[in-house]
């Protein structure tokens, strides 16, 4: 299947600074794709290429299989955009906002009432039509901001810190968004630094930092990085000190240690020695009450930290 986003090579220079440095990945048709990297990786210089408000200086950038240098107008229509800063004509009412945007898409009047009362039960600021923007809070502000990029009905949608300052329901809610946005068939491309959610929303991550590709692929690959030494999450019946004891003697447990606000344990083990087969029978057979048993992934941010430099970005 064609990529919708394809990123070749991509090299972006401000003067003598280097934004993007060989940057290539790609991202699938009707994926929710995370795009993460420190701040100064290169990251909304990314996105403004491929929603064609920058050219690329050297390689190549294709939307839709459309080169974003020849193709402008086509691939337009076609995509939503809603950068980090955005600015809101605060004086209208919710519904005027909409509207107004509907009307320079060139929707007539019968289209553009069906258009905005969709996208405001989407975004579930229906109720909130004839609110004036000054007076709605950043987490609903930052719902009517999404509404607007969802007036043309667009296929690709491309999202720098959409959850930027809101508060955690308000972020939970905009995910939940997102996901439906992907059920309708919409391809989503994030731009965040929340990644624990990206970690649960996203099926595949992009990793930049000082403009190159660092990981683009699934995110499932990523967080399954195996190691030399497997690290098993195990929750027992029995209070932490008790878990950490009953692994005393087992061949091939190399580590116990307690996971921070968790009651499971995180055990590391020898393969030549035992496997998670093996540690499971020697629960059992010792009479452990064993509540979850899995083999222990490791998070995004560890990921994250592992794969980006230390440093300020210059």
């Amino acid at each position: 299947m064609e990529p919708i986003i394809d990123i070749q090579n991509v090299t972006h220079l401000f003067k003598q600074h280097r934004a993007l440095d060989g940057i290539s990945f790609q991202v699938a048709p009707k994926s929710l794709h995370g795009f993460v990297g420190p701040n100064g990786a290169g990251k909304t210089t990314t996105l403004k290429l491929v929603c064609t408000l920058l050219k690329p200086q050297t390689g190549s950038i294709k939307v839709f299989g459309y080169d974003v240098r020849d193709s402008v107008k086509a691939i337009r229509r076609r995509i939503g955009y809603m950068p980090d800063h955005f600015s809101m004509y605060r004086q209208m009412t919710v519904f005027e906002y909409l509207d107004f945007f509907a009307a320079a898409y060139g929707f007539n009047l019968t289209e553009r009432t069906r258009i905005v009362a969709d996208v405001l039960a989407l975004t579930d600021m229906d109720g909130r039509k004839n609110d004036l923007i000054q007076g709605l809070s950043r987490g609903m502000q930052q719902r009517v901001s999404l509404a607007r990029v969802l007036v043309n009905d667009p296929d690709l949608l491309l999202l720098d810190e959409p959850a930027s300052g809101l508060d955690p329901r308000a972020r939970i809610e905009l995910m939940e968004i997102l996901r439906e946005l992907r059920r309708m068939g919409k391809t989503v491309f994030i731009s965040s630094h929340i990644l624990s959610e990206l970690a649960e929303l996203c099926d595949s991550v992009t990793i930049v930092d000082r403009g190159k590709t660092k990981y683009s692929g699934p995110m499932e690959a990523l967080l399954d990085h195996q190691t030399e030494q497997p690290v098993y999450r195990v929750r027992l019946g029995s209070d932490r000190d008790q878990q950490i004891a009953a692994f005393d003697g087992i061949a091939g447990v190399l580590a116990v240690d307690p996971m921070e606000g968790r009651s499971d344990v995180r055990v590391k083990t020898d393969p030549e020695l035992i496997d998670g087969n093996g540690l499971l029978q020697q629960l059992l057979a010792r009479g452990q009450t064993i509540i979850a048993f899995s083999r222990d992934q490791r998070q995004l941010n560890e990921a994250f930290m592992d794969l980006t430099e230390r440093g300020v970005r210059t």
